[in-house]
């Protein structure tokens, strides 16, 4: 009996394998250089942060991360390419043609993922060694990020002539003023 229950658990684990090493595709995610940064998850929020920013073209978005990865990392564009198509499958990004490249733009549900999944964006980002580049300013970034990505969320939701539109301006504004008038 103790025999069968283990060939039959043996079976088993050979199939799922084979399942698990199907669904990977032979492993084509291997085409960047150096370490493994990211897992497709943390991958996907870095890509979607990137976005938010500023609506961005996917090489764009492949150059952003080998540059704030300090050149030790370069996902590749078999990665990238496919990541965006499901982002905008999602509805989380937009895209827009521009010329023959697609210009990919953060929708409300993108900024809205992104608000959720805000710790492990921050979290993410910090990992990458050259967010800050030793100046100690990788929280100033991610603090300008999390403020732009805010407003824009807020914006999104506001109609045009709405009152807060303009008490969202009046903020930033005041907060320019401050930061202009530290001694």
């Amino acid at each position: 009996m103790f025999s069968f229950s283990r060939h039959h658990h043996h079976h088993h684990h050979h199939r799922f394998e084979q399942r698990m090493h199907g669904h990977h595709g032979g492993g084509g995610g291997r085409g960047s250089r150096g370490p493994k940064m990211f897992d497709a998850g943390a991958l996907r929020l870095v890509v979607l942060q990137l976005i938010a920013e500023q609506p961005r073209h996917g090489y764009d978005i492949i150059k952003e991360i080998e540059e704030r990865a300090g050149g030790g990392y370069s996902p590749s564009p078999g990665v990238i390419y496919p990541l965006l198509s499901m982002l905008e499958d999602l509805g989380h990004v937009a895209v827009t043609p521009d010329g023959n490249k697609k210009l990919h733009t953060i929708t409300a549900e993108g900024a809205a993922f992104l608000d959720e999944n805000r710790a492990l964006v921050d979290a993410v980002q910090a990992r990458l060694p050259g967010a800050g580049h030793g100046r100690g300013s990788s929280g100033l970034r991610a603090s300008m990020h999390a403020l732009k990505g805010v407003v824009i969320e807020r914006a999104q939701a506001c109609q045009p002539g709405d009152a807060r539109l303009e008490r969202i301006q009046e903020i930033l504004q005041r907060a320019a003023d401050e930061i202009r008038g530290l001694e």
